[in-house]
């Protein structure tokens, strides 16, 4: 599998999301939309657009990684179901979903996309739950 070197992140989801943290496989990425609280992991592996694109060293390290994400966000955004899934049916590069999801969110109990528009972060919410997050990738933060 190529290295990270010369991998960069999809334009679409650079512009959707912002940066929370490098992770040893995946980038963290938190979607800009405050309709649900949403972490994207997106492996630097070159050419990945499925999750079998991956090594078996690489898989291993993505269940882990989701599960880390997956607690953190739990941890700052408390939810009724945590929604995991890897679509990429408008963006090809791999990347993997893990939103919190509330009983009293606007799309439940259906999926998110299209359910609603996209609504941006109030600047002051934005920061306040990156810093959370991010306090969660740390690495004395380790599981």
């Amino acid at each position: 599998m190529p290295t990270a070197s010369l991998w960069s992140l999809h334009p679409q989801l650079d512009a959707d999301s912002t940066a929370i943290a490098d992770l040893p496989l995946c980038r963290v990425q938190l979607s800009n939309d405050a309709n649900y609280p949403w972490l994207i992991l997106v492996p630097r592996r070159l050419s990945a657009t499925e999750i079998i694109d991956l090594d078996a060293a690489d898989r291993a390290r993505l269940m882990g990684e989701i599960d880390r994400a997956a607690r953190a966000l739990r941890a700052v955004a408390p939810c009724d179901k945590l929604n995991i899934a890897a679509l990429g049916n408008m963006v090809p590069q791999l990347h993997i979903h893990i939103i919190a999801r509330r009983t009293t969110d606007p799309a439940w109990p259906r999926p998110v996309w299209g359910a609603v528009a996209a609504r941006p972060y109030d600047p002051p919410a934005r920061s306040a739950l990156v810093a959370a997050l991010r306090g969660h990738f740390t690495p004395d933060a380790l599981p």
